[in-house]
């Protein structure tokens, strides 16, 4: 079976961002963690859930929930470190990780568009 580096990848990125709540947590910063968590938690959901999908279209609709899971958690990421939360040196790895996810979930869909616009 070949691996998939999106669904691994995110996989990983899920165990990192909950050592980060757990930081969080413990900080008592609960709503933000929990938004942290959910988006960043959705988008290995996603990309297992597109691995499974129906037909082409239904791939593509549900990588892109995932491009804007991963989007959404770069998001809280910045702001945990803006608001002094959490310092570059923690977020270094979980920014880089969602990036790289961001990246490759983007050139995905690029290519199922261009492979669906082909084939009509």
């Amino acid at each position: 079976m070949a691996t998939n580096l999106v669904q691994t990848k995110s996989f990983a990125y899920s165990l990192q961002i909950i050592n980060v709540y757990k930081i969080l947590q413990l900080e008592r910063e609960y709503v933000l963690s929990k938004q942290l968590l959910r988006c960043s938690t959705a988008v290995g959901a996603m990309v297992m859930e597109a691995n499974h999908a129906e037909s082409r279209a239904d791939f593509k609709h549900k990588m892109s929930i995932a491009q804007k899971e991963i989007n959404e958690s770069i998001y809280w990421l910045k702001l945990l470190e803006a608001a002094n939360y959490l310092s570059a040196e923690q977020l270094f790895l979980p920014l880089k990780e969602a990036n790289d996810i961001l990246h490759i979930i983007t050139r995905i869909l690029i290519t199922v568009k261009q492979n669906m616009k082909l084939n009509t």
